[in-house]
């Protein structure tokens, strides 16, 4: 594998299984060239990174992924090299995590009719008391033996009409990227092919990104396979996008045999006529991507 820069990461700040130290102890150990910690509505774990990365020598891009809801669905937007001091940002996620709060304790509530008692209570206990997931819910579940794996909780508990369901009520696709933007961050639209969008949909979802001052699309990420990866290189072309590159890392003992690039380290480069979204970052200086891009790519946003 080349050693591309990993922009989607997450840490115990909101769902994933290490501290934020860590993911960048474990980053640099693979070999990470840059790294991008961006953890859920959450920007809490970026000091620790990235004091992290100073001192190990690990190029560091402050991020976070905000979470959307868009044509009635949850939309993930990361955003990269955002300055977690900016008053935007705080606000906005300010309002986000308050309803995160809220909605766990729902959960906890809905879970408890079904039987299931004490489920607010496991999953705080595995976030840490910082910001609770549904990842958080779905790891308890299977520690009680509610089901086998995360994927049966989240299939049989915590989808659109089953016990442990809440409805999203998350920001604007303006607002996170307004947010992103006036933080001095890029947004970029995380995992794709994850949301099962038909072309048409898919495309007014990437006109209207746009149209807002969205920039950027993952193309190579833990969530798409080869062909997946190919398929949204030409999107990112034909919609003057630029390509970015992440793993969606939560942690080691998630990664599977069967899916070995989630893992740091692992990531395929991005297919050739891509205009990588670190092509001009000081930071990213001699990685691959970088300098000035080929004319018949200049046209990108």
């Amino acid at each position: 594998m080349n050693k591309v820069p990993d922009l989607h990461t997450h840490s115990t700040a909101s769902d994933g299984t290490l501290a934020p130290a860590a993911v960048v102890h474990r980053a640099a150990a693979a070999g990470v060239p840059l790294l991008a910690l961006t953890d859920h509505d959450t920007i809490d774990g970026l000091a620790e990174a990235a004091e992290a990365a100073r001192a190990c020598a690990l190029g560091f891009v402050p991020g976070v992924e905000i979470s959307v809801t868009w044509a009635a669905r949850t939309i993930h937007i990361v955003g990269l090299g955002v300055d977690p001091a900016h008053p935007v940002l705080n606000e906005g996620l300010a309002r986000l995590q308050t309803f995160r709060a809220w909605r766990a304790q729902e959960m906890g509530r809905r879970l408890a009719k079904e039987g299931i008692e004490g489920a607010y209570e496991g999953a705080r206990a595995l976030s840490g008391g910082q910001l609770i997931g549904r990842t958080h819910f779905a790891r308890f579940l299977v520690e009680r033996r509610v089901a086998a794996t995360e994927r049966d909780v989240f299939k049989h508990f915590l989808v659109a009409r089953k016990p442990g369901h809440v409805a999203g009520d998350w920001a604007s696709l303006e607002q996170a990227v307004g947010w992103i933007r006036a933080s001095g961050g890029q947004a970029v639209i995380a995992h794709p092919a994850r949301y099962k969008l038909t072309r048409t949909k898919l495309m007014i979802l990437v006109g209207t990104f746009r149209e807002v001052g969205g920039v950027g699309i993952e193309v190579v990420c833990g969530s798409h396979a080869r062909d997946e990866a190919f398929n949204f290189a030409r999107h990112a072309r034909e919609q003057r996008l630029l390509a970015s590159a992440g793993s969606d890392f939560h942690g080691p003992q998630l990664v599977l045999s069967s899916q070995p690039w989630i893992d740091l380290g692992r990531l395929a480069a991005l297919p050739d006529g891509c205009v990588p979204i670190w092509h001009d970052w000081p930071a990213a200086a001699g990685l691959e991507g970088t300098g000035a891009p080929d004319p018949a790519r200049a046209a990108v946003a």
